[in-house]
């Protein structure tokens, strides 16, 4: 019987790691998120998104677009609009793919570099060599590699290979992990002509190769904020919100966002993108065109403060409140963390360097919506801005109001 062969979009992921020297070095490794052959035909997909130099799926908003604009073109949308594909569907499709593959990578450089060779090895003495490689085998040929579809090799000569000094072998062991994770995710479910395992699943050991690579890690250590094992990690997302590509980016953001590095950026755009779809929009037209007037506004008298004798003397510093208190505590070797601990000698060494006023910034309560978007944006120990206000009234940590 003829395999289902497939396109692949590829993803990218950059691994940073040490040379014997100590340095720094960028090592790419592809990632591919894979579509079937069936489906390329069917929605005449561009060529460009099947790159092989390894570039990002949907690099931007404008490719998932178009994605999308494929596939709603092949759809009887005026009787059945409800099957409308939308482009923030499918960069979350992406995206979510890719993260999953990043914390793998997070995983191996953190906890053991070499879990997939331990993987290999474990089902390798549960399956054995032949059964292990006809069913890798059916996996590169149903969701072949760029080189094994353009027929620059076989699937054979791609499996004894290496990409970047990684043995091929070990690369598909993974991909067909994350292939699994997507075909039981209930919420990829109404793309899933796109990557249906059904056949790879039929006719090989694959159902049974994945429920023991996931029993590998039963007994490896875990990881995440939950420490779960890594399956069980890569597989939170989908079980807390089973019917939302948005509601497990949300979870990916709110678990993960202090490990997703660069991609918290990403995250958060793709959520947005989603958003932008689902606000409700009417067809009554824009509402009347009103033209301000501003007439009369010559006339009106300047309303400057009324000046004050002690506004002339005035020699001002400026304080940043919480980095001057946490000054003071290093200096004095305690904890100073409100207003009225400030030792009064910091105050009379000031006024002998001729200060006669103190301005302190960031005394107002701020908000604490502040400090969680930094949280988000990479920064755990943020603290809200200064700027970013809740209330005026002096902060229930720097004191309160006396």
């Amino acid at each position: 019987m003829k395999s289902n062969f497939t396109h692949v979009v590829q993803l990218s992921l950059t691994k940073i790691e040490k040379n014997s020297q100590g340095k720094k070095r960028s090592h790419e490794m592809l990632r591919e998120f894979h579509i079937s052959r069936h489906a390329r035909d069917k929605y005449k997909f561009e060529d460009s998104i099947f790159s092989s130099a390894g570039n990002v799926i949907f690099a931007n908003f404008h490719a998932s677009r178009q994605f999308a604009q494929k596939m709603n073109e092949k759809r009887n949308l005026v009787n059945y609009p409800e099957q409308a594909v939308r482009a923030g569907q499918i960069n979350a499709l992406g995206l979510i793919d890719e993260i999953l593959h990043y914390v793998i990578e997070l995983y191996r450089e953190q906890v053991d570099n070499e879990i997939n060779r331990k993987a290999l090895q474990w089902l390798l003495a549960q399956f054995g060599q032949e059964e292990i490689d006809e069913t890798l085998l059916r996996f590169i040929q149903d969701f072949p590699p760029v080189a094994v579809y353009r027929r620059e090799m076989s699937a054979e000569e791609y499996l004894k290979s290496t990409t970047k000094e990684v043995p091929n072998r070990l690369l598909v062991i993974e991909e067909m992990a994350l292939l699994w994770l997507a075909n039981k995710n209930p919420a990829f479910s109404p793309f899933l002509e796109l990557f249906n395992d059904a056949d790879l699943e039929k006719f090989s050991k694959y159902n049974q190769i994945i429920q023991e690579f996931s029993l590998f890690f039963e007994n490896q250590p875990p990881f995440g904020p939950k420490q779960h094992n890594l399956i069980e990690m890569l597989r939170e997302p989908a079980i807390a919100v089973p019917h939302s590509l948005s509601g497990q980016l949300q979870y990916m953001l709110d678990n993960w966002g202090f490990i997703l590095g660069k991609y918290l950026y990403r995250l958060l755009g793709g959520l947005d993108l989603i958003k932008e779809e689902d606000k409700m929009r009417f067809a009554f037209g824009p509402g009347p065109t009103r033209v301000t007037d501003f007439k009369g506004l010559a006339d009106e008298p300047e309303r400057f403060s009324p000046d004050k004798d002690w506004m002339l003397s005035l020699i001002l510093i400026a304080k940043s409140a919480l980095v001057w208190l946490d000054q003071l505590s290093g200096k004095y070797g305690r904890r100073i963390t409100r207003l009225d601990q400030i030792p009064d000698e910091e105050l009379d060494r000031l006024a002998r360097w001729g200060f006669t006023g103190l301005w302190l910034i960031g005394i107002w309560q701020r908000s604490s919506a502040s400090k969680k978007i930094k949280q988000y944006c990479g920064n755990p120990e943020a603290e809200s801005s200064a700027y970013s206000l809740f209330d005026y009234k002096v902060a229930d940590e720097l004191g309160g109001e006396a």
